[in-house]
């Protein structure tokens, strides 16, 4: 890459910094170009964590992004993008943890917005200690959504003008969701044809840059075995065939809908489909985590820049142990390199 790629620290209370500083120890090549926007202090104390022998990773301090990319392998080069503090207690909610990891993630979206980085890989935040920060990062379930508002703010557009959609993919699945962090039964009424019918947009355009052809698309019913011709539930016959149908007369190979309970058996392995659209979080997410979490990476497709993240929270009850696994946020860099243009 001939721009950096920063790595957002997350939660300082939670595992997100040491699967950083494992990363840079143990993929020490593919971390090349790669730096994180975070605190100092924070990632000194995880390098400390997962040293070896005794000897502590080396933290280097930088004083611009692009820095990063002549920093030395095996070592954490990390730019100071909030104000200095004493690291949060692990395993523990905290606000200003929580307005530290948002303060990171604002600063990285704005600068891959102004161009300055080829993309961004997020460490797991807190949802509740993000809330617990306050203003405005209280408005935001997630980093999706804030970095949504983040771009849009760029753009000079309201947030509804950039629909964004999450796709957790692995080895073995992808998989793109109608809605992301909604409750249940907000979930169902977001099931529109014009919802569905913009996820099939966003998953065709940004599938099909990943692959350099068409993805052939299935997409998930809503209700058991997918209504049973009407008779659990009309949602299938009156929104989502038409939503398919409007998506094929444009030229995108979309399918269904199918039984939700066997679609994603048939789209593993990328046997009959590249890609499934679910129609709610837990549907399209528990099969791809099912898969193994160390090789999931949350992608946010539709924004103006990559956006990449590892596929599991801040693991409180780990935190500071040195037990983390970080296969999943090689992932995450892994596929950030590859989105990156």
């Amino acid at each position: 890459m001939n721009k950096p790629l920063a790595i957002t620290m997350g939660d300082g209370a939670g595992i997100g910094p040491e699967t950083i500083a494992k990363a840079f120890r143990d993929a020490p090549d593919l971390l090349r170009g790669c730096f994180v926007a975070g605190d100092l202090a924070t990632l000194r104390r995880a390098a400390a964590v997962v040293s070896e022998g005794g000897v502590s990773l080396p933290v280097a301090a930088l004083e611009q992004p692009a820095e990063a990319l002549a920093a030395p392998p095996r070592c954490v080069p990390v730019l100071q993008v909030v104000e200095p503090r004493v690291p949060a207690p692990f395993g523990r909610i905290s606000a200003p943890a929580g307005r530290a990891a948002g303060d990171c993630v604002v600063w990285a979206a704005r600068a891959a917005l102004r161009g300055e980085l080829a993309g961004l890989v997020t460490a797991p935040l807190h949802k509740e200690a993000l809330a617990a920060a306050g203003a405005p990062y209280d408005r935001y379930p997630g980093h999706t959504e804030l970095l949504q508002a983040v771009a849009a703010e760029h753009l000079g557009v309201p947030v509804a003008r950039l629909p964004v959609r999450m796709m957790l993919a692995n080895d073995e699945l992808r998989t793109v969701l109608v809605s992301i962090h909604v409750s249940l039964s907000e979930a169902i009424e977001q099931v529109s044809s014009g919802n569905i019918a913009e996820t099939l947009r966003i998953t065709h355009e940004a599938v099909a840059a990943a692959l350099q052809r068409p993805p052939r698309i299935a997409v998930a019913g809503l209700n058991p075995h997918a209504g049973e011709g009407g008779l659990f539930g009309r949602e299938e016959i009156e929104v989502i065939a038409p939503a398919i149908a409007a998506a094929r007369a444009r030229g995108i190979d979309a399918h269904g809908p199918f039984a939700p309970d066997t679609v994603f058996m048939r789209a593993r392995g990328f046997a009959e489909f590249d890609v499934v659209v679910a129609m709610y979080h837990d549907q399209g997410l528990i099969p791809v985590k099912y898969l193994g979490v160390e090789q999931g990476v949350n992608v946010t497709l539709g924004l103006p820049l990559v956006r990449t993240s590892p596929d599991h929270g801040t693991a409180f009850d780990i935190a500071g142990s040195g037990r983390a696994d970080a296969a999943s946020l090689i992932a995450a860099v892994r596929m950030a390199r590859q989105l990156a243009p």
